[in-house]
């Protein structure tokens, strides 16, 4: 039985790059080291091009290397046309853009529009007094009745959004740390100058932006309090980040009704420009993402539904059905297991939820993002007090709070820090031993490896339209068992997940007509019998039937 009616699809020959395509997220400050500074960098990833290309990805996302104060981590930008000195150099990034193209990969940039760090020479100015150049470029408002902030709005990283200056007796808005003031792009000026900068790395070769907190670009002008949240509601990164105490609806603060009208523009400004791409972090609903991918403006509305649902079959075939459901025929769909903000997908799942994770993420319909390190199934890495970095940790030691553990380095060998840095070079986060088999070196070399199983993924999603570009549509959604279809022309695929810590049954129609593509387990071999197929315990298999076409 089919859960759902398979969305249109465009023929295999007029689907662009980044449809057909697997994107790969490399945090840069945990990639490589390549100065010694034990913090990594472009010259590093320089170093790494090979391995990004024995992936079989098809494009690299980077996150931010623009000039910062590194409060945030390169999200705090001061300067948004040059590489700050901590990332390496604009000859350097060429080099990398020109490596990887060769290669065949594209280059997407993080793109942060919302905020600037308040080291940027525009806030500065801003800062000077109420009639400077750039002081209607950030958002201002006098305060209370009783001199406080102007309403309720929260910070993500905890207190008010709102910092008073001062000298002006008027108080600024951050969506996050007092040192990124959030940017006002109801001013023509902003736009401006910020589409310039998006036509800057366009011109130096990059392919498209993943931008950052789009959502949150517009705030009411009428600065209406937004309504109080519970543990159950979304704020920002899902709570992750928040003290409860400003656990909030973002009501007023994100998706107001001006952004679909600029990201229009900024895909006006991606067209001047040939096959750009634009991806969006959205946290919202599968509903509204989908509805922000039907119009103009984002190829990509980032969808991060599968890192909160629950790890059953059921939760994820009802998902799968909602969001294509949801889409139109112009939107199309994307799915990630993963990002530098939320603990990492081992640490959520259990190792051995991995695989069947990994073949899920590659054979659903729409664009996979992979974040760095999950290819090797990293979890979180503890980070002991005294030796936290980001910046959500800093605000409130001792909590719990921070996104450090899903952000150490990569480990690449068993050498002394692992190969991210020099030996003798202290890392910018602890590392700690990996755990037997998780390092590269290591998983190259094992025919099992979740490495190995996640590139033959790729290549497989790559010879093949229908695992790429085809139709889903869910044919078992049970707690234990996930089956669905992918079909385009004479290809049909069956994806079967379990989900049970006990071995499964699941029907296969036309038993004859199937051949084991892939699976998770290479000690098992998949027979169908009288039609059905036993699954062990967390096992998946990628079944393949090539159709006649009608004559």
């Amino acid at each position: 039985m089919s859960h759902g009616t398979p969305a249109p699809v465009p023929p295999a020959d007029a689907a662009t790059w980044w449809k057909r395509g697997v994107f790969y997220q490399v945090y840069v400050p945990s990639f490589q080291d390549g100065n010694g500074d034990g913090l990594g960098d472009l010259h590093g990833i320089e170093q790494r091009l090979d391995y990004i290309t024995g992936l079989g990805v098809d494009a690299v996302w980077l996150s931010p290397i623009y000039d910062s104060p590194l409060l945030d981590f390169g999200y705090d930008v001061a300067g948004y046309t040059t590489v700050g000195a901590d990332f390496g150099d604009l000859e350097t990034f060429d080099r990398i853009v020109d490596g990887l193209h060769r290669r065949g990969i594209k280059v997407l940039l993080d793109y942060i529009p919302q905020h600037t760090s308040s080291e940027h020479p525009w806030f500065k100015d801003a800062l000077s007094g109420r009639h400077s150049a750039h002081r209607d470029w950030y958002l201002w408002a006098d305060p209370a009745a009783d001199g406080g902030p102007p309403n309720n709005w929260a910070s993500a990283f905890g207190g008010s959004a709102w910092t008073l200056h001062e000298p002006s007796n008027q108080y600024y808005y951050h969506a996050h740390l007092p040192q990124q003031p959030s940017l006002n792009w109801r001013n023509p000026q902003v736009k401006r100058a910020m589409f310039d900068v998006m036509r800057f790395w366009f011109s130096r070769g990059v392919d498209g932006y993943r931008i950052d907190a789009v959502w949150r670009l517009f705030k009411d002008q009428q600065l209406r309090d937004n309504p109080q949240g519970s543990d159950t509601d979304s704020f920002e990164i899902a709570g992750a980040m928040a003290h409860s105490s400003v656990r909030q609806l973002q009501k007023y603060t994100a998706d107001q009704p001006e952004l679909p009208g600029v990201l229009a523009e900024m895909r006006d400004v991606a067209n001047e420009f040939d096959d750009r791409v634009l991806m969006g972090e959205l946290h919202l609903s599968v509903e509204r993402v989908a509805a922000l991918g039907a119009k103009p403006g984002l190829d990509i509305p980032m969808n991060f539904a599968l890192i909160d649902a629950p790890w059953n079959g059921q939760s994820l075939g009802d998902l799968i059905v909602r969001y294509e459901q949801a889409l139109t025929p112009r939107a199309w769909p994307n799915w990630t297991l993963g990002n530098h903000d939320r603990s990492r997908v081992a640490t959520r799942l259990g190792p051995e939820r991995l695989p069947g994770a990994m073949i899920l993420l590659l054979t659903l319909r729409g664009t996979p993002t992979l974040y760095y390190g999950d290819e090797l199934g990293l979890p979180d890495q503890p980070v002991p007090p005294g030796r936290e970095r980001d910046c959500a940790a800093l605000a409130a030691p001792g909590q719990g709070l921070g996104r450090d553990p899903e952000r150490t380095p990569m480990p690449w060998t068993n050498a002394p820090n692992v190969g991210f840095t020099t030996p003798e070079a202290t890392p910018w986060l602890p590392i700690p031993d990996p755990a037997p088999g998780q390092t590269v070196a290591e998983q190259e070399k094992a025919a099992d490896s979740l490495l190995q199983l996640v590139r033959t993924a790729i290549a497989l999603r790559h010879r093949s339209a229908a695992l790429s570009v085809g139709t889903i549509s869910v044919v078992t959604a049970t707690a234990d068992t996930l089956a669905y279809t992918r079909h385009a022309d004479d290809e049909r695929w069956l994806v079967i997940i379990s989900f049970s810590n006990r071995p499964t049954e699941t029907a296969v129609p036309d038993q004859e007509t199937w051949t084991v593509a892939l699976r998770s387990d290479q000690e098992w071999h998949p027979r169908i019998n009288d039609g059905r197929l036993v699954v062990p315990p967390y096992a998946a298999v990628v079944l393949e039937r090539h159709e006649q076409p009608e004559e």
